[in-house]
């Protein structure tokens, strides 16, 4: 029988940005990092689904997030909600200054390929600022993990976000970069 895992189908996410900081409390958050500047404040955190970053600059504070269609969220300032699908890109420029930039993308891989891909990112996990392996969802299959690594600079922080979905062989790769 095999077990239940706490993570959605990839092709169930939902890529949410909002205009606002958004309570960590409406998580399953698996780990969490704080990162400080004299110019900016984030906090980046797994979650069973995906990830939470919130990223702080004086008044500002923008948060993306990416969790399963069915996850409740709040309405006010959400900027938008879309379903993880090939390949996106989307950048906003926000009343202070402050320059956001994302691209995200969900591949299905050949079995092959996937294993390679995964076994590389299990690496990964590493050297990586944050990182989680979650129970496999079955005995034979690899254990479907998050990583994200983080490029903090005193100007900005450039994120590289990796989600692996063994049961539909699915990576979810997203990158952001938020600049004062």
């Amino acid at each position: 029988m095999p077990v239940s895992v706490v993570r959605p189908a990839a092709s169930e996410l939902v890529y949410h940005l909002f205009g606002r900081s958004v309570h960590p409390e409406l998580f399953d958050v698996r780990a969490t990092k704080a990162i400080k500047t004299e110019g900016y404040q984030a906090t980046i955190s797994l979650c069973d689904s995906g990830h939470l970053v919130s990223f702080r600059c004086g008044d500002q504070t923008v948060t993306e997030v990416l969790v399963d269609s069915g996850h409740l969220l709040p309405e006010q300032k959400r900027l938008y909600g879309r379903k993880v699908r090939g390949s996106r890109n989307d950048s906003r420029v926000f009343s202070d200054g402050l320059r956001y930039q994302t691209c995200s993308q969900l591949e299905v891989l050949e079995p092959e390929v996937f294993n390679r891909t995964h076994e590389e990112l299990v690496f990964d996990c590493l050297k990586a600022d944050l990182a989680f392996r979650f129970p496999p969802g079955n005995r034979l299959a690899p254990a479907p993990l998050s990583l994200i690594r983080a490029d903090a600079q005193s100007d900005g922080l450039l994120l590289h976000v990796f989600h692996t979905f063994p049961e539909c062989r699915s990576v979810i790769r997203t990158q952001s970069l938020f600049e004062l």
